[in-house]
């Protein structure tokens, strides 16, 4: 079938029905997902927002069927709406440059789903085909590349995969006068605990960055940070074991006590450029966030 169409530029979300004693889909929905309730189920139904594969609406009393297909819009019952917007730099036929600011995430994730950058450009560009090229953390503002043409997509992906794009970002972080620049970290990062947070261990390296100063400031400086490869919070991460972690980071090197966003505190960390070469006409392509960090002092 034709995916079911998109609504406040979320797309609907699949589910395969496994096996069990369930009569109807609600039934196997309400088990399957235990945090939402059977009365919030009831209200999907009741507004359409539960398909079958056909994309037609279901019932709540629709006929449970084991490995039948089932299509629904995942939603938050109070999203936060975020005060900044996103910004357009680039737009053809095949991709999407934008200028996400701090503390929006790229895809959904948690309480977000309609307060994506994802959703947000699928609004307004009318395109549901779009999908990032790679990601940057909520709480990270700058450049993020979106597909969007499904046959091209592939070609830009291999960019990413095969490290033949050029990612820059700044920072802005503890002052390190005793280190020489420009530096070079790596090491091994792999999962940590809570789950969300990433540690170096020993072993073979599979991360690696490069480090140089932009800007000499008092207590802090502006850094320049290249990542070669692409780990999980790997900035974040490295300049943490380097003894800079950067400033506001909720998560390194010591978990802060969760809360709610600082509007007036965002993280220091920018994704300020991105350059490759295009695999579609072999063009140079350079593009350059338009936001900035606060000065270092």
């Amino acid at each position: 079938m034709k995916s079911p169409p998109h609504i406040d530029g979320v797309s609907a979300s699949r589910l395969q029905l496994p096996p069990g004693p369930w009569l109807t889909v609600l039934e196997a929905l309400c088990a399957r997902f235990p945090a939402v309730t059977e009365a919030t189920w009831r209200e999907r139904f009741r507004r359409g927002r539960v398909l079958d594969a056909s994309g037609a609406a279901l019932d709540a009393g629709a006929t449970y069927r084991v490995g039948m297909e089932v299509f629904y819009y995942r939603e938050v019952d109070t999203e936060r709406r975020l005060p900044e917007g996103e910004s357009i730099l680039h737009i053809d036929e095949h991709l999407i440059v934008a200028d996400k600011p701090h503390f929006l995430p790229v895809v959904p994730s948690g309480g977000f789903v309609t307060e994506t950058l994802l959703a947000r450009l699928v609004r307004r560009t009318g395109n549901p085909d779009l999908a990032p090229l790679h990601r940057i953390d909520r709480l990270t503002a700058g450049l993020v590349l979106f597909s969007a043409h499904r046959d091209s997509r592939e070609r830009y992906q291999s960019l990413f995969r095969e490290q033949r794009i050029h990612k820059r970002y700044e920072a802005v972080a503890p002052a390190m006068p005793t280190l020489p620049f420009p530096a070079v970290h790596r090491s091994r990062i792999e999962p940590g605990e809570p789950f969300f947070r990433m540690r170096e261990a020993p072993g073979d390296a599979n991360s690696h960055t490069r480090v140089d100063v932009i800007e000499r400031g008092g207590t802090h400086w502006r850094y320049a940070l290249e990542p070669v490869t692409g780990r999980k919070h790997q900035l974040r991460v490295h300049m943490a074991a380097l003894g800079a972690p950067i400033l506001h980071d909720p998560l390194y090197p010591v978990l802060a006590e969760q809360g709610d966003d600082d509007f007036e505190r965002p993280l220091q960390l920018l994704a300020k450029s991105l350059a490759f070469t295009d695999p579609i006409d072999g063009r140079e392509r350079a593009f350059e966030s338009r936001m900035a960090l606060g000065r270092p002092g």
